[in-house]
């Protein structure tokens, strides 16, 4: 991204597939144990183009391998989040209660719900990058997570 200065998807998620293994590379350098359903919700969450709860990780970890269970999902998720490699999004509930869950990419990004339709962009921006340093100084702060969401609609909904 050295030379743009934002970047937007098109509703899938900008980091998909950005580096393969790279939730499980993370945890065997951090020492965690694998087992084989637990390599497979890795290998679901790494390759997501889109956010997904924790049903959809269930249904796709499933079609690789039937003996994947719902505790090992949500054990997993939590695995994740412990060791700060996962984010928990609730996308404005744009959806009900579900919470969706992603990989970091190398840049923080903004989620920007449609409240009608309910698809979901990421946007990427250098200005950004700036806002929060400029939070930092100002608040003498070292920020470790964000989680920005915009609502609004989209140019479909508005017509």
């Amino acid at each position: 991204m050295a030379t743009s200065e934002h970047r937007v998807s098109s509703g899938e998620r900008i980091n998909a597939n950005a580096r393969p293994g790279k939730l499980q590379a993370a945890l065997e350098g951090r020492g965690v144990r694998l087992t084989r359903q637990r390599r497979v919700l890795l290998q679901v969450m790494d390759g997501a183009e889109r956010h997904l709860d924790a049903g959809s990780i269930l249904r796709r970890a499933q079609k690789i391998d039937p003996r994947v269970h719902r505790v090992t999902v949500y054990r997993t998720l939590d695995l994740l989040k412990r060791h700060g490699l996962i984010d928990e999004l609730d996308l404005l509930h744009i959806r009900g209660d579900q919470h969706y869950y992603e990989s970091h990419g190398p840049r923080d990004h903004i989620h920007i719900a449609c409240l009608r339709c309910g698809k979901v962009r990421e946007f990427e921006s250098r200005l950004f990058e700036q806002l929060k340093r400029q939070i930092e100084r100002d608040c003498g702060m070292k920020i470790t997570i964000t989680r920005t969401e915009i609502g609004g609609y989209c140019d479909s909904c508005r017509q």
